[in-house]
């Protein structure tokens, strides 16, 4: 069991190439994750780094870690927003065309998401607002 203060870490944002996440069309990656998702379960934005992705849906976060040479092996990571205890989101500036989501979840701990350049950011703190409150 992992303590309050660990970072979970799908994505290895320990490592600058793959830190920041970049929007991508839904369409690109919902052929892999149709099959996780509930039928009424909508995609909201979908974000990837190097191989591995991120998909926000109206219900949750799902990570997809890609490994292998071929990238067939997946795993894949479901987050529900109902867990998310505190949460907080930096948008973008002028200099700092970055933004960031972090999580906090109970009995799990700190997610973080580094997104670059457009990202659905405020739309993302809304809709898990909607969970959280």
């Amino acid at each position: 069991m992992l303590c309050e203060s660990q970072i979970i870490t799908m994505i290895d944002f320990n490592n600058g190439s793959f830190i920041k996440l970049k929007k991508v069309s839904s369409d690109s990656v919902e052929q892999n994750i149709k099959p996780l998702l509930l039928p009424e379960e909508v995609i909201i934005g979908a974000y990837k780094g190097m191989r591995d992705y991120v998909v926000f849906t109206d219900k949750r976060f799902i990570a997809v870690n890609v490994q292998g040479l071929t990238g067939k092996k997946q795993d894949f990571t479901s987050m529900p927003y109902k867990n998310v205890s505190v949460f907080s989101i930096e948008t973008a500036g002028v200099f700092d065309l970055d933004s960031e989501l972090q999580l906090y979840f109970s009995g799990v701990g700190k997610v973080s998401f580094e997104f670059s350049g457009a990202s659905d950011i405020v739309q993302i703190g809304q809709l898990i607002s909607r969970y959280v409150l």
